[in-house]
């Protein structure tokens, strides 16, 4: 297998597991257009080091940093919209310097440019929100990693659950199961897109089951982790839990353009671009079906969250600075379990909040995803922030078991796959 190779199936393996049944400056107007040759790209290489090759700066051990390579990130993202999406929103940064692209519509009535600094929504990427918010809670003394969530919350689990800790919510070993929702296929799912779901009803029902496997045994993305740890919050702050979000988060960071569309809020406020869902027609066609307006109460502290690319890019540069979370905190977003995946039975690569991957040349990177009809999101960076991703993809088929080939592209371009 060759290094691409290696690089697609390592992300793909990490990366899609929020896609399948699961960074130069920015423009200050947020309803920016993409230039209309279909991208707008700005880039800032840093100042190499002494013994740097041109064109690169340093880690901190003296490694050189190739900057980001325009010409790659720009076919990454050539030629939308297409079949597999319609837009594409890109920033690339670190110590080698930054890269903004954008390409696509923003919808495709009218193929208006797609819109550079449009809101989307960024599914899964709010659990790493959510366990930011937890750990801040810990580092002032509020709650006990180590100590079971039945403490904080008793009546919650039944009596058939072992104490599951708070740490295991955040890295997904709580062996709670998966609450039961409209239905697996797209269809099912569409019927019920306008649904306003209880968290409370939801985390009932998903206990009632019984637990999966012993707690702390197996690792099992599920958003009914995140759901408990949402309830959790609003219980330790004595506030909703968007509300948290906004004070500990949102505010502090100037991220203007991230909000949460309210348990019965259906559309995204603001300029975006719309998201499509392809379809099969009877007759063995395909139409793309606009998908935009969804109500995302049935993942609220799991994958509610809209915002745009520079937000998204702002938050993760401060949070791996330990400008978000304490540095005594801040390691669990960096540790790894150390128990299999139940899935695959290979070792589990989530933590607070995030996932690891490796790349072929050995290159350790952390970052989240998130899927929701229509859009796909990242964001990720190597530690010490010498590389860093945010996107947003116009994804035809966002929930599909593998991971839309135009964000896979996306970051093989950014990381050198």
């Amino acid at each position: 297998m060759n290094a691409r190779m290696r690089t697609m199936a390592a992300v793909a393996l990490v990366l899609g597991i929020a896609t399948g049944p699961a960074i130069g400056s920015a423009s200050a107007d947020p309803a920016a257009p993409v230039a209309a040759a279909g991208w707008s790209a700005a880039g800032t290489a840093a100042a190499a080091a002494p013994g740097a090759a041109p064109g690169a700066a340093a880690t901190a051990d003296g490694a050189a940093v190739a900057e980001p390579d325009a010409g790659v990130l720009r076919r990454a993202i050539a030629g939308l919209p297409k079949a597999e999406a319609t837009a594409a929103l890109v920033r690339v940064g670190g110590s080698g310097g930054s890269w903004r692209g954008g390409a696509g519509v923003a919808d495709l009535a009218s193929g208006r440019t797609a819109v550079e600094q449009g809101r989307f929504r960024a599914g899964s990427v709010t659990k790493t929100f959510t366990a930011a918010v937890v750990l801040q809670l810990a580092a002032e003394g509020r709650v006990d990693l180590g100590r079971p969530v039945q403490h904080y919350l008793p009546g919650l689990l039944p009596d058939s659950f072992g104490p599951v800790t708070v740490r295991r919510l955040l890295n997904h070993t709580s062996g709670i199961q998966a609450a039961d929702g409209p239905g697996d296929s797209f269809e099912a799912q569409w019927e019920h897109r306008f649904d306003v779901t209880d968290p409370r009803r939801q985390i009932a029902d998903a206990v009632a089951k019984g637990p999966e496997f012993a707690p702390g045994t197996r690792q099992h993305y599920l958003n009914i982790n995140y759901t408990v740890l949402g309830v959790l919050i609003e219980e330790l702050t004595g506030t909703t839990y968007e509300q948290a979000v906004a004070e500990r988060v949102l505010r502090p960071l100037g991220l203007r353009h991230t909000y949460f569309p309210g348990r019965y809020g259906t559309r995204i406020a603001g300029p975006h671009n719309r998201g499509y869902q392809a379809v099969k027609r009877a007759d063995g066609s395909t139409e793309l079906r606009d998908v935009t307006e969804w109500n995302s109460s049935d993942r609220w502290a799991a994958g509610d969250i809209i915002s745009t690319t520079a937000d998204l890019e702002r938050f993760t540069l401060a949070l791996f600075g330990g400008r978000v979370v304490p540095g005594s905190r801040l390691e669990e977003m960096f540790t790894l379990p150390g128990v299999p995946d139940f899935v695959t039975g290979k070792p589990g690569q989530l933590t607070a909040g995030m996932a690891r991957i490796v790349l072929p040349d050995g290159t350790e990177a952390w970052g989240k995803t998130g899927g929701r009809h229509g859009y796909n999101t990242a964001i990720g960076a190597t530690r010490d922030l010498s590389r860093s991703l945010v996107y947003s993809v116009n994804a035809t088929d966002a929930k599909g078991e593998g991971m839309n080939p135009v964000a896979l592209g996306i970051v093989l371009a950014a990381f050198g796959g």
